[in-house]
Protein backbone atom coordinates (compact mmCIF):
# COMPACT_ATOMS: atom_id res chain seq x y z
CA UNK A 1 0.00 0.00 0.00
CA UNK A 2 1.11 3.48 -0.51
CA UNK A 3 0.79 6.09 1.56
CA UNK A 4 -2.63 6.94 2.68
CA UNK A 5 -3.63 3.34 2.85
CA UNK A 6 -5.79 3.91 5.75
CA UNK A 7 -8.70 5.75 5.76
CA UNK A 8 -8.70 7.65 9.39
CA UNK A 9 -11.34 7.38 12.24
CA UNK A 10 -13.42 10.67 12.08
CA UNK A 11 -16.53 11.51 13.40
CA UNK A 12 -19.04 13.25 11.03
CA UNK A 13 -22.65 13.90 10.83
CA UNK A 14 -25.29 13.29 7.40
CA UNK A 15 -27.67 15.75 6.30
CA UNK A 16 -30.59 13.99 8.46
CA UNK A 17 -28.65 14.83 11.61
CA UNK A 18 -27.32 11.65 13.21
CA UNK A 19 -23.60 11.49 14.12
CA UNK A 20 -21.36 8.70 11.71
CA UNK A 21 -18.33 7.74 13.02
CA UNK A 22 -16.20 7.18 9.79
CA UNK A 23 -15.48 4.17 9.14
CA UNK A 24 -16.79 1.80 11.14
CA UNK A 25 -20.19 2.94 11.33
CA UNK A 26 -20.55 2.76 7.25
CA UNK A 27 -23.36 0.91 6.10
CA UNK A 28 -21.23 -1.24 3.85
CA UNK A 29 -18.80 -3.58 3.96
CA UNK A 30 -17.27 -1.87 1.27
CA UNK A 31 -17.88 1.67 0.82
CA UNK A 32 -17.03 4.10 -1.95
CA UNK A 33 -16.35 7.57 -0.67
CA UNK A 34 -16.06 10.48 -3.11
CA UNK A 35 -14.90 13.23 -0.78
CA UNK A 36 -14.63 16.69 -1.92
CA UNK A 37 -12.81 19.72 -0.50
CA UNK A 38 -14.31 22.58 -2.15
CA UNK A 39 -18.09 23.51 -3.35
CA UNK A 40 -17.06 23.94 -6.68
CA UNK A 41 -16.24 20.16 -6.73
CA UNK A 42 -19.66 19.24 -6.58
CA UNK A 43 -19.48 18.44 -10.18
CA UNK A 44 -17.07 16.29 -10.23
CA UNK A 45 -18.74 13.74 -7.19
CA UNK A 46 -22.04 14.47 -9.12
CA UNK A 47 -20.35 12.72 -11.96
CA UNK A 48 -19.78 9.47 -10.21
CA UNK A 49 -23.36 9.33 -8.58
CA UNK A 50 -24.75 7.48 -11.54
CA UNK A 51 -21.96 4.65 -11.88
CA UNK A 52 -22.46 4.83 -7.55
CA UNK A 53 -25.87 4.05 -7.95
CA UNK A 54 -25.92 1.44 -10.30
CA UNK A 55 -22.98 0.09 -8.38
CA UNK A 56 -25.19 -0.38 -5.17
CA UNK A 57 -27.77 -1.72 -6.95
CA UNK A 58 -25.85 -4.70 -8.38
CA UNK A 59 -23.98 -4.93 -5.20
CA UNK A 60 -25.50 -5.08 -1.99
CA UNK A 61 -22.46 -5.04 0.24
CA UNK A 62 -21.27 -2.06 -1.71
CA UNK A 63 -22.53 1.92 -0.28
CA UNK A 64 -21.22 5.09 -1.61
CA UNK A 65 -21.21 8.39 0.09
CA UNK A 66 -20.29 11.94 -0.50
CA UNK A 67 -17.90 13.35 2.25
CA UNK A 68 -17.48 17.16 1.86
CA UNK A 69 -14.74 18.18 4.21
CA UNK A 70 -14.49 21.61 5.69
CA UNK A 71 -12.29 23.10 7.88
CA UNK A 72 -12.73 22.68 11.81
CA UNK A 73 -13.01 26.75 12.39
CA UNK A 74 -16.54 26.45 10.53
CA UNK A 75 -18.02 24.05 12.95
CA UNK A 76 -19.95 26.78 14.87
CA UNK A 77 -21.52 27.68 11.67
CA UNK A 78 -22.25 23.70 10.80
CA UNK A 79 -26.12 24.55 11.61
CA UNK A 80 -26.03 27.47 8.89
CA UNK A 81 -23.72 25.22 6.29
CA UNK A 82 -25.71 21.73 6.61
CA UNK A 83 -28.83 22.97 6.43
CA UNK A 84 -28.11 25.02 3.87
CA UNK A 85 -27.05 21.59 1.76
CA UNK A 86 -29.57 19.89 3.30
CA UNK A 87 -32.32 22.79 1.85
CA UNK A 88 -30.73 22.07 -1.91
CA UNK A 89 -31.41 18.36 -1.42
CA UNK A 90 -35.06 17.01 -1.53
CA UNK A 91 -33.68 13.91 -2.06
CA UNK A 92 -33.86 11.76 1.60
CA UNK A 93 -31.89 8.92 0.84
CA UNK A 94 -28.78 11.70 -0.47
CA UNK A 95 -29.04 13.68 2.47
CA UNK A 96 -28.69 10.22 4.27
CA UNK A 97 -25.66 9.29 2.71
CA UNK A 98 -23.96 12.58 2.63
CA UNK A 99 -21.77 13.11 5.68
CA UNK A 100 -19.88 16.53 6.27
CA UNK A 101 -16.47 16.70 8.12
CA UNK A 102 -16.00 19.54 10.01
CA UNK A 103 -11.83 18.83 11.36
CA UNK A 104 -8.18 19.81 11.01
CA UNK A 105 -8.35 19.09 6.71
CA UNK A 106 -4.41 19.75 6.76
CA UNK A 107 -4.13 15.96 8.90
CA UNK A 108 -7.08 14.53 7.24
CA UNK A 109 -4.92 14.81 4.28
CA UNK A 110 -2.12 13.82 5.36
CA UNK A 111 -3.57 10.66 6.93
CA UNK A 112 -4.99 10.38 3.39
CA UNK A 113 -2.04 10.94 1.74
CA UNK A 114 -3.38 13.41 -0.59
CA UNK A 115 -1.14 16.89 -1.08
CA UNK A 116 -3.67 19.60 -1.84
CA UNK A 117 -7.50 20.17 -2.29
CA UNK A 118 -7.73 20.67 -5.72
CA UNK A 119 -9.67 17.26 -6.78
CA UNK A 120 -11.56 15.25 -4.76
CA UNK A 121 -10.76 12.12 -4.10
CA UNK A 122 -12.53 8.86 -4.55
CA UNK A 123 -11.71 6.13 -1.96
CA UNK A 124 -12.56 2.63 -1.63
CA UNK A 125 -12.44 1.59 2.09
CA UNK A 126 -13.88 -1.19 4.12
CA UNK A 127 -14.86 -0.84 7.89
CA UNK A 128 -11.53 -1.28 9.61
CA UNK A 129 -10.13 1.47 7.13
CA UNK A 130 -8.41 -0.63 4.78
CA UNK A 131 -8.22 1.22 1.24
CA UNK A 132 -9.04 -1.32 -1.48
CA UNK A 133 -8.68 1.26 -4.24
CA UNK A 134 -8.17 4.93 -4.58
CA UNK A 135 -8.78 7.27 -7.52
CA UNK A 136 -9.09 11.26 -8.02
CA UNK A 137 -11.20 13.54 -10.01
CA UNK A 138 -14.37 13.05 -11.91
CA UNK A 139 -15.80 9.48 -13.15
CA UNK A 140 -14.38 8.19 -16.66
CA UNK A 141 -14.49 5.36 -17.72
CA UNK A 142 -11.35 3.84 -17.20
CA UNK A 143 -11.64 4.39 -13.15
CA UNK A 144 -14.90 2.85 -13.77
CA UNK A 145 -13.39 -0.27 -15.24
CA UNK A 146 -10.24 -0.18 -12.74
CA UNK A 147 -12.82 -0.53 -9.75
CA UNK A 148 -15.18 -2.74 -10.98
CA UNK A 149 -11.89 -5.26 -11.56
CA UNK A 150 -11.24 -4.61 -8.08
CA UNK A 151 -14.60 -5.51 -6.94
CA UNK A 152 -14.59 -8.86 -8.91
CA UNK A 153 -11.13 -9.55 -7.36
CA UNK A 154 -11.04 -11.81 -4.13
CA UNK A 155 -11.46 -9.67 -0.92
CA UNK A 156 -8.69 -7.87 0.42
CA UNK A 157 -6.82 -6.96 -2.69
CA UNK A 158 -5.71 -3.42 -2.77
CA UNK A 159 -4.59 -1.10 -5.50
CA UNK A 160 -4.27 2.70 -6.05
CA UNK A 161 -4.51 4.55 -9.14
CA UNK A 162 -3.31 7.88 -10.21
Amino acid sequence: MTRGGRFPTVVGANLEGSSVRLPDQLGGRLNLLLIAFRQVQQADVDSWMPYAEALEARRPDVRAYELPVLSAAYRLARPFIDGGMRAAIPDPAVRQRTITLYLDKAAFRAALGVPGEDRIHVRLVDRSGTTHWRTDGAWDAASAAALDAILTEAPGTSRAQH
